[in-house]
């Protein structure tokens, strides 16, 4: 075999790769985590055998699929918690976590959805989960977030922004960063009122 028929193969390789992590977090997004494998390979135009040659499970592509979001998400919580004052850091996280969520709505049923044999993908949202907890108790005991917030509000917080729908990536984060101030807003101990972002212009379902 020479090696421009190897270089190819590699590239066909790479490419199908790519298009079944593109195919899968489309279909996440829109039919929920349990699409099967052998609907996901279909999308994509490749064989079962081929998403199973590039991932061990479907768990396995799950975690790939949302490696990068997951990531961002972590760091989001990490900076945060870093912030010497909790409030600051906890608006600062429910808006990064936010723009993430509106920019995939398929990452973010992963992100609250059970997942339970994702093992990696659990391991670092777990992680990131206990990050958030220790924001919520330094951000209580200052006073700043009120104290029946729970941490599930966000949870909350995320599905609603998952409802999103807006004519382009641009307009949805927009429309997401007020959401998240109006949010923000309501989670305050004692709210005072602020300008929120600009409105966006969505598309209102008629009666």
């Amino acid at each position: 075999m020479t090696a421009q028929v190897v270089a190819s193969l590699r590239s066909d390789a790479r490419d199908n790769r790519l298009r079944v992590l593109a195919v899968a977090r489309a279909a996440f997004a829109a039919d929920g985590l349990d699409v099967p494998i052998r609907e996901i390979a279909r999308r994509a135009e490749v064989g079962v055998a081929t998403v199973y040659r590039h991932f061990r499970s479907k768990e396995a592509l799950l975690t790939e699929a949302f490696a990068e979001q997951m990531a961002s998400c972590s760091a989001i919580v990490r900076e945060g918690l870093a912030a010497a004052d909790p409030w600051s850091g906890f608006c600062l996280v429910v808006e990064g976590l936010m723009e993430v969520h509106a920019l995939d709505r398929g990452f973010a049923r992963a992100f609250t959805s059970r997942v339970d044999r994702a093992v990696d993908f659990v391991a670092e949202r777990d992680r990131t989960l206990r990050q958030l907890f220790e924001l919520v108790r330094r951000a209580k005991e200052a006073g700043s977030l009120r104290g029946d917030f729970v941490v599930e509000d966000i949870s909350l917080a995320l599905m609603a922004n998952e409802g999103i729908r807006a004519e382009s990536p641009a307009m949805r984060v927009a429309a997401s960063r007020r959401f998240a101030a109006l949010m923000i807003q309501s989670f305050q101990a004692d709210p005072v009122p602020a300008a929120l972002p600009p409105a966006v212009r969505l598309p209102l379902s008629r009666p």
